[in-house]
């Protein structure tokens, strides 16, 4: 298995009003982008050229709107402090970046 292009933890995924995880991971690898829980079970997976990605105008500037197979989840990136002697957590503007370079569209 090919090493990730873009990995995110501690990363709050919810599905409209509701959170599904507070501590979750974003994995763009092999052409798929994968939502996962805090214990890597696969919430959402779908091909990234299938996948939207946006910064919602209404979200304050750690979040990012991912559209999987029909459905939207709301991202919150770097929402926290990392732990001492650790890089913080990618912001939600890499993370649309990431998404739209694995495509193959301008970012």
């Amino acid at each position: 298995m090919a090493e990730p292009e873009f990995t995110a933890t501690g990363v709050r995924i919810g599905k409209r009003l509701r959170s599904l995880t507070r501590a979750g991971q974003v994995r763009i690898s092999d052409g798929r982008l994968q939502l996962l829980t805090s214990y890597g079970s696969e919430i959402d997976s779908a091909p990234v050229r299938a996948v939207r990605a946006s910064k919602p105008w209404f979200a304050p500037g750690g979040r990012a709107a991912a559209d999987l197979n029909g459905t939207r989840y709301l991202l919150t990136l770097g929402d926290h402090d990392p732990a001492p002697g650790e890089a913080g957590p990618p912001a939600a503007r890499r993370f649309i970046e990431a998404v739209r370079r694995a495509a193959g569209r301008p970012a």
